[in-house]
């Protein structure tokens, strides 16, 4: 099990994209949300992603997984080493990590990724900016009395 294992299945999810972020991080994405870490070079951890609570608990209990720091209150582990999980189980994980995410994406976007479409960015909603009175109104204003 090696980083190339961790990328195959995860970008074997549907609509599942990879991006190098913060320095030598690789991250899996769906819908813009991430749902799986691993590092490029080696660190303290080597693949973070989410997990049930259920899963949270007995999966900390064991040796080489931790609480993943920054995200452990969201129920994500780390894994210490490479073989603190069997590679079958740790597929499972990762799609159950990925089905977690989707989830909790928005409705619309849910739909985009089911119908095989790039989930739309959303427009902001920001009303015009509001148009500056003329000196006709500006002086028809009367000020507040004191």
């Amino acid at each position: 099990m090696d980083i190339d294992w961790i990328r195959n299945l995860c970008l074997s999810f549907p609509q599942t994209t990879e991006k190098i972020q913060w320095g030598e991080v690789l991250v899996f994405k769906v819908g813009g949300k991430i749902h799986a870490l691993t590092v490029l070079q080696p660190a303290r951890t080597w693949l973070t992603f989410k997990v049930s609570p259920e899963n949270f608990g007995e999966l900390t209990e064991r040796p080489g997984i931790i609480p993943a720091p920054y995200l452990a209150r969201a129920k994500w582990v780390a894994l210490e080493t490479k073989d603190a999980l069997p590679s079958d189980e740790l597929a499972l994980l990762l799609r159950e990590s990925y089905d977690m995410v989707v989830a909790k994406l928005p409705r619309k976007t849910r739909e985009a990724l089911a119908a095989g479409k790039p989930a739309a960015r959303r427009k902001s909603r920001k009303k015009p900016a509001a148009k500056p009175l003329s000196r006709k109104l500006r002086r028809k204003r009367k000020k507040p009395s004191r």
